[in-house]
Formats: structure tokens, sequence, C-alpha cells
């Protein structure tokens, strides 16, 4: 949405108040519309202390607001969950992947093991505990001084001669307006982009909301607690710490799920032990809902937690090793894998992961597979997971699927970056996130604090300044 800055800002309130407010909407009376309502006009709190802001604060928002405030910005850090982490946390992910790369990564493994909240011997992919993930994420930050915002949602996006200045949130403190040289999109779903005005694509339908969805499916994370993980080692996947023995484990849990009367919407249904008896459950697909529909997710969310109410409860009438099957938890936010892909300066593609493509702004580099989750669940019940014919050779993203095409000083980190739904199905794992982050929030800080668009700042700058951070290597 673009508007002028002089129209933009209002003048400093009267009364020796010295908060500058921002005019935004129009009167209800003014613009009568038949089947909407014209909210009123009224003034917002402006607030301009971030050089850099950064909405959604899962993997990728926090390794860019860390970076950016390591290397000398203002950050403000965005966040629609009572938590910092998104899918890590509020999801109940609780298993990572593709992991094993320089920078942050290492130092929140190093911290997950000081704390005893981690299992798994590889670097690459463990299980952690996601309540000491919380704990740990804020720590970091307030060390970095990030400034964290929770509980905030970011509802609208301003420009300005198609520059990003301003974003509208909304939380406990009612609506508010930011102001920063720099924002970084981690929404996961591109929110941010989508608002400012970015083109985007969607799933296998572009963003032909006509076409359905075209996405892979959504899952219910939870918690639960049995009476002796020891004496279930044929059902957990990673017992020992690594995935041999993965689709065994899963295919013998789905027996027991069926032999207790349940026909599960996923067709690899997973338990990882977290610590003691205490596992995470993964046994939920819902299939075909966008994630900008608010409606379809508020429904699949519903079916969800019932699903995984009805298999433990049915579980449990087994008895024997399933006797004492509890939910402890389950997910505040239903799992996302397929949201918006802001269209960027680059597109990450097929071609680039079939010939392992290398670029001199290569930010990360990928070696997860093609990981795309049957889309219904006739498919899934013949084949869970499928790679789409694809072998991944490891591939690099470069520096320009982060940066948006169509508006300037808007960056994205995560799955929201620029990429086809082929490539998006393998570097959308939350290792590659961090990394991403990494590199969006020392290109934006150097950015901001340069007086120059996120587009302008070479790559060989930036990683300079990640590997005196000690990001790089």
């Amino acid at each position: 949405m673009n508007v002028s800055r002089r129209s933009f800002l209002h003048s400093t309130l009267s009364g020796g108040l010295a908060s500058t407010m921002v005019a935004q909407g129009l009167s209800a009376e003014s613009v009568p519309q038949a089947s909407g309502y014209a909210e009123p006009a009224h003034n917002l709190p402006l607030l301009e202390d971030a050089d850099v802001i950064v909405c959604g604060a899962g993997p990728a928002g926090v390794a860019a607001a860390l970076a950016a405030a390591r290397s000398g910005a203002r950050v403000r850090l965005m966040e629609v969950h009572g938590c910092l982490g998104g899918v890590w946390t509020a999801g109940l992910l609780s298993w990572i992947f593709d992991f094993d790369k320089p920078g942050l990564t290492r130092e929140i493994l190093r911290k997950l093991d000081e704390r005893g909240a981690r299992r798994g011997t590889s670097k690459k992919e463990f299980v952690y505990e996601p309540e000491e993930m919380k704990l740990l994420l804020e720590d970091l930050c307030t060390e970095a001084g990030v400034k964290i915002r929770l509980q905030t949602r970011v509802v609208a996006a301003y420009r300005e001669n198609n520059r990003l200045t301003t974003v509208i949130t909304e939380s406990r403190s009612g609506r508010e307006a930011w102001q920063a040289p720099v924002f970084i999109d981690c929404t996961g779903d591109g929110a941010l982009g989508a608002l400012a005005g970015c083109a985007w694509d969607f799933g296998q339908v572009g963003n032909d909301k006509e076409r359905g969805c075209g996405c892979q499916p959504l899952t219910m994370n939870a918690i639960a607690v049995v009476r002796d993980a020891s004496q279930m080692q044929k059902y957990i996947s990673a017992y020992n710490g690594d995935l041999k023995g993965h689709v065994e484990a899963t295919k013998n849990f789905k027996e027991d799920i069926n032999r207790a009367g349940i026909d599960p919407s996923y067709g690899m249904p997973t338990l990882f032990r977290l610590r003691d008896n205490v596992v995470l459950m993964m046994a939920n697909h819902e299939y075909g809902v966008r994630p900008d529909n608010a409606d379809a997710m508020t429904a699949a969310t519903i079916r969800a937690r019932k699903e995984i109410f009805s298999i433990t409860r049915s579980l449990r009438k087994l008895g024997g090793i399933w006797d004492g099957l509890q939910i402890v938890a389950t997910a505040e936010q239903i799992g996302v894998r397929d949201g918006r892909r802001i269209h960027g300066r680059y597109t990450v593609g097929k071609s680039d992961l079939i010939k392992g493509s290398r670029h001199v702004d290569g930010v990360a580099r990928v070696t997860f597979n093609v990981d795309i989750h049957a889309p219904d669940k006739k498919t899934n019940d013949e084949k869970s997971i499928d790679q789409a014919g694809v072998r991944v050779t490891p591939y690099d993203i470069p520096l320009r699927a982060l940066i948006a095409k169509d508006v300037d000083g808007l960056m994205m980190a995560g799955r929201c970056i620029s990429g086809d739904f082929i490539a998006h199905a393998s570097y959308r794992v939350t290792g590659n996130a961090v990394a991403m982050g990494e590199a969006a929030g020392v290109v934006a800080s150097i950015a901001s604090q340069s007086k120059r668009l996120p587009q302008e700042i070479q790559w060989s700058e930036a990683e300079a300044v990640l590997t005196k951070l000690g990001l790089r290597e």
C-alpha cells in the first residue's frame, strides 16, 4: 500500500507529549459500503527505535534478529505467539533436520547440550526439549539486546516510493505503527511480503485461490507420557540417537493404531523420545488446507487435536505397553509446511537441486532431500512421502532469493523465500532457516546502518561480518 510520507506522518501531539502519531484509514461516514465496513480514521502511536524490524520469531526470525543485533543494529523482533521459536516451540516440532551448519546452529546445539535438553548422536538431526528451547532463545535474544515483542501480529504494511517504511501491528497494547530502514519477513507464510504488495506463489497453484491448495498437509504435534519407554523401543524412532529403524518403527506404531481401531490420517505416524518416559507424537495430517484461510486453519486445528486424542485413548484401551499413555500437551500452532513464497531477485528451482548450483552469494548450502508429504489421504495410504523424482545434489541458496523483487527495503528468511514448489520441499527445514536468517540479519544490519538497500550490499561484505561474529568459517 503506497502513501506519501507527508500525508502519513501526523504532527506531534499537543499538551507536551513527544509521541509522533500516524493517520490511517477512512471514516465510516465518508465511504459507505454495501458489503463491508470502512474502518473510521484514527491515529496510531509511531515507534522509530529500530534499524531492523524482524517479523516472525521462528528459527529464521530468531537467527536474523541475533545476527543483526550482534552486528550492531537496533533490532525489534515481533512474534504472534507467546514464545520465541515458532515451529520449534509453539509447534512442538522437537525434531531438527539439516542442522550441520556453521554459526548459530552450533551455538544452539552446544547450549542445548549444556542444559541437558538434547538427545541424539548426530549434530545434523536430533531431538530437543521444546520448553528448554523457549528459554534458550529468550536468553540469547535478551543477551544480544534484541527488543522482543510477543503476542503481536503484523496486520498492514505501507510503502513510500516503493520502499517499505511502516508496518502496523495489533497486540495487547492496541494498534501501533513501526518504522525502520529494513524489514525481514520471517513469518513462514510470507505474511509481511503479501501485506507489502509483493507477488508470491503458494503450493503448486501460484497465488490463485480459486485453484484450491495444491499444497503439503499440516501436522498437529503432541507431547505424551508413557509408562515405560524402554519397553517401547520398536515403536520409537531414533531411540538410540539416530534414524536407523525409523521406517520400521513407524510401521509398528501404525499397526498398533490400526489394531486399536483407528486409521490415522498420516501413513507414517512417528514417536520420538524426548527424555525419560516423555515422547513426541507426530500422527496427524490435515490435507488441502491453505494457511491464509483462517476458517480452514481453525477447522483443521480442531480436527487434528480430536484425532490425536482419539488415537491415544484408543491405544490406552489396548493395555500392555500402552497402559498409562497420556497427552501432556498439543501444539499451540498446527504445523504448516507450505505457505506463500515471496518473489525475490532469484528463484531457487528444481534445476538448482539437480545440478547442485553454486553461487558467489550463496548464504546456505542445502543437503536435505525433497520431502513432499502426500496431498490427500488416498495418496498417503499408497505413499506418504515423495521426492518428485529428484536426487538432490548439495546446492546454494543465493542472497538474491532473500531480497524481495517488488518492494525495496524488504528481505525474507526461512520457508517464505523465493523458490518453486519442489525446491521449497528441500530447503524448508529449520537448519536451513537458521542459516538464511543469519545472512538476512547481517545484510539488513549493514544496509540500515550504511543507508543502503539490501540489494546494494555485496555478499562478500556481509560474509566478512558473519566470519568476524563467528557465524561463518
